[in-house]
């Protein structure tokens, strides 16, 4: 079932709209007066995420219900966040990496070109890079994945390349660092089940539901001898969408820019920054170094400030941390977990 709408209203597609990035970006779309349209298979995604327009629940890889619902929507752009993103989990199943963010992309992009929509924003990721080969990474680094998921989001983008080439279609691939934070007036947040990222998990250990966080080697070549990650704020990365929907209503080609901040925090930082902003004692544990972890990671995002006026609003770490915790905690409150 689709919902009726009326024909003045500024529709966008976006697909895993009720995950992490996607509902930041549905809430950012919701304010500049567009009417974000949730298509999402909820694997990963939350129906409570969803606030500011219809969930429609499809797979991507589903042609009949993703025509069904661009033909009664009608929108004139799409957002597309639909993916799996477990670096470890694509190196020991590739398969269902390739066959969702590979072949679900292009089931998608046959489906624009054949409604005629000709707009296309992309949720990249800086593990297209690789291995770093030089600091701070900037658009025309090489492109040599390490793992099946980067390698699944390259073929995305070239894919993009070659349908403006035969088709018309105009896009903008966004590659992400580290997706950090959440919506300052607490209405949205980050919820993984595995949860992997760095942030979350020292939450919990700071709210009592893990007992230490790990390390994973404090002897990288590094002032304080931890890994150095680029954290960009969810809210600057759907403001990025924003201003990426607006360029190509005037570009032409496939493009991509990097979302970073330019400046990295080691774990160790993030870890006292956590420690300040939440007032908790959190254990560490330090581990083993993981397979292919490079020491530093940062992002040059000078192009799309430069061409797209993009700046972040949330650059410093006690901000990421802020509205991340303020999050997990409500959150932790509601589910009656303790917090120290």
């Amino acid at each position: 079932m689709v919902l009726k709408m009326s024909h003045n209203q500024k529709r966008i597609l976006v697909t895993g709209g009720a995950g992490y990035i996607g509902s930041h970006a549905c809430k950012a779309l919701s304010a500049v007066g567009y009417t974000p349209i949730t298509y999402d298979n909820l694997v990963y995604g939350h129906p409570w995420a969803v606030k500011w327009g219809p969930l429609e629940k499809g797979d991507i890889l589903d042609r009949d219900r993703l025509d069904e619902v661009i033909a009664a929507y009608q929108p004139e752009a799409v957002m597309h966040f639909a993916a799996y993103a477990y670096v470890g989990e694509s190196v020991e199943n590739p398969g269902k990496y390739y066959r969702n963010n590979m072949a679900g992309a292009l089931t998608l992009l046959e489906a624009l070109r054949d409604h005629q929509i000709d707009k296309f924003i992309f949720s990249s990721t800086c593990a297209t890079y690789g291995m770093p080969q030089k600091m701070p990474i900037s658009e025309d680094h090489s492109q040599l994945p390490i793992n099946p998921y980067g390698n699944s989001k390259l073929m995305v983008e070239q894919m993009l390349k070659d349908f403006h080439a035969a088709h018309g279609i105009r896009s903008i691939s966004l590659r992400y660092f580290n997706a950090a934070g959440a919506d300052s007036d607490g209405e949205i947040g980050e919820k993984h089940d595995p949860e992997t990222h760095l942030i979350p998990l020292i939450l919990d250990v700071a709210a009592g539901k893990r007992s230490q966080i790990t390390i994973f080697g404090d002897d990288y070549d590094t002032p304080d001898g931890t890994c150095i990650r680029d954290y960009i704020h969810v809210t600057d990365i759907a403001e990025a969408h924003i201003l990426a929907l607006e360029k190509l209503k005037s570009m032409n080609g496939a493009c991509a820019y990097n979302l970073g901040n330019g400046k990295g925090f080691s774990v160790n930082e993030v870890i006292e920054t956590t420690r300040k902003v939440t007032k908790c004692s959190i254990p560490v544990q330090i581990g083993q170094r993981r397979a292919g972890d490079p020491a530093r990671l940062v992002g040059d995002a000078t192009l799309i400030r430069n061409e797209l006026g993009w700046k972040p609003a949330f650059s410093d770490l006690i901000s990421i941390v802020e509205t991340a915790w303020n999050w997990h905690k409500n959150r932790l409150i509601l589910e009656k977990n303790i917090i120290c």
